[in-house]
């Protein structure tokens, strides 16, 4: 059964939530009795007792990080002239991610505009002179920006820089001695590691919340190049901007947003690693602006099906989908099918791995990739360039096609080869059968077939008949490719 109302949601909080109290989540006039826990202890059989197994963790106590390092983290008060405030889509048609999502991603949460407007956050201090981070949607289209500190001192804080691709902005304010954080290595954490975040949700400023983290280099739908640490931990609105701490103290993220079907935590919570963060942070108190590497290539993630159908021996590695030709990709050679299993001196496990490191490099560093091409290993160099500050995606009739794959396709016309913006391929005019089960729809146009070109219905149907079970199909829907894996059966 698929999930209903799934929102992947900034978790800045509105004024209005801060406001309401304590009942706000259970309905005006209502009180709910709240009733002290009772341990329930079971009657033992004298020498029943076995002892643990040695991989239980003992209980973790969070409350020496939160006595010392409660203080550097501060409450981000937000006004702002039609500042947006993001909202949960509670509309009630909203599905869990499937192939749609690839082509078109996620739709920003919806917002409310008024005038005035004001938002909460949380944010800590990274610096005794008064230097702060946060998410740039705490402070998105903002006027004015308090700070206020766990001593109850307020400041106006100066934004010196945020950053939408990332979600980091930092802020100024003017005051000395302050309390620090210290930064952590997020490559050193490990899934199930204990995990705590200090926050305001809701405005109930210094909040304190732990669980684990439940998966690393994360990649969330809408394609940042982010590799988000998932953990369990209860994040609502105005937990946004605070920091992730693990067991020794060290900031290791900053919590960004979650996944909900109300706006309100269910576990799913999401965080910016701090080594991302750090990078972006120095790039933005030096310059006022990020720069990052560009390669030119959309990716995505290997399964068992591609891997067939490529006849690869692991899923290791990032899928080539599309190459723009006038990029750093392009003139080093690369091509749709081949799979980037290195970079340099990082391994390629997962296509999410791909965008952060070259993202990371200077632009105008030359690097080498490593991939394979046709199951063969091979060697390019590529020179990276400036990745914009817009979002690029990179992602006669013929005789209809029929058949297993359950398609019926045209030849394009040339000026539809120059609207779609290739050389060949099939217009998909009719799709059931495997090719619907997979996700195609009509409208989309065939690319090629387990990385092959295909130019006919004719081609296609050869190449259907020689796949056995398994193919891969390039197909382009708008502006956007991805290989779609078919199970012919």
């Amino acid at each position: 059964m698929k999930p209903k109302n799934i929102t992947r949601t900034a978790i800045a909080g509105g004024m209005f939530a801060a406001l309401v109290g304590v009942y706000a989540g259970f309905g005006g006039g209502h009180s709910i009795p709240v009733h002290a826990a009772v341990p329930v202890v079971a009657a033992v059989e004298p020498g029943s007792m076995q002892s643990a197994p040695a991989l239980l963790a003992p209980a973790t106590n969070f409350s020496g990080i939160v006595a010392r390092y409660g203080p550097s983290v501060v409450n981000i008060s937000v006004t702002g002239k039609g500042h947006q405030v993001a909202l949960a889509d509670q509309s009630g048609d909203r599905q869990e991610p499937d192939l749609s999502q690839f082509f078109g991603g996620f739709q920003p949460p919806r917002s409310a505009e008024a005038e005035p407007v004001h938002s909460l956050g949380s944010g800590f201090v990274i610096s005794s002179s008064g230097l702060i981070l946060t998410n740039a949607h705490v402070v998105e289209g903002a006027s004015e920006v308090v700070v206020k500190l766990t001593d109850r001192r307020e400041f106006k804080a100066k934004v010196l820089g945020a950053d939408r691709m990332s979600d980091v902005a930092v802020l100024k304010i003017d005051a000395t001695d302050l309390p620090v954080v210290k930064f952590g290595n997020p490559a050193a954490a490990h899934v199930g590691d204990p995990v705590l975040a200090i926050g305001s949700p809701y405005g109930f400023e210094n909040t304190a919340t732990s669980g684990i983290i439940s998966a690393k280099a994360r990649s969330l739908p809408e394609g940042s190049y982010v590799p988000f640490l998932q953990t369990d931990v209860a994040l609502n609105p105005g937990n946004s901007g605070g920091p992730l701490f693990n067991l020794q103290g060290e900031v290791i993220g900053i919590n960004s947003q979650i996944y909900s079907r109300t706006g309100g935590y269910q576990g799913l919570s999401f965080a910016i690693p701090i080594d991302v963060a750090n990078n972006v942070e120095q790039q933005l108190v030096a310059s006022g602006k990020v720069s990052r590497g560009h390669l030119g290539i959309a990716v995505q993630e290997l399964n068992p099906a591609l891997m067939e159908s490529f006849g690869l021996k692991s899923v290791h590695g990032a899928l080539v989908s599309s190459v723009d030709q006038q990029s750093p990709a392009g003139r080093a050679g690369l091509q749709s099918g081949d799979v980037i299993t290195r970079v340099g001196d990082h391994d390629i496990n997962y296509s999410s791995d791909l965008p952060v490191q070259i993202a990371l490099m200077k632009p105008g560093t030359t690097t080498t990739l490593n991939l394979l091409r046709d199951g063969k290993p091979l060697t390019v160099e590529a020179t990276i360039g400036a990745m914009n500050d817009k979002t690029v995606t990179m992602a006669g009739n013929a005789e209809p096609s029929h058949g297993k794959l359950g398609v019926v396709v045209r030849e394009l016309a040339k000026d539809e080869q120059r609207q779609v913006g290739v050389p060949s391929g099939l217009l998909v005019e009719q799709v059931g059968g495997a090719a619907a089960q997979a996700g195609i729809e009509p409208g989309d146009v065939i690319v090629s077939v387990n990385g092959v070109a295909v130019k006919s219905g004719e081609q296609l149907q050869q190449m259907i008949a020689k796949s056995g079970k398994k193919m891969a199909l390039l197909v382009q829907r708008n502006d956007v490719r991805i290989f779609v894996p078919i199970d012919l059966g």
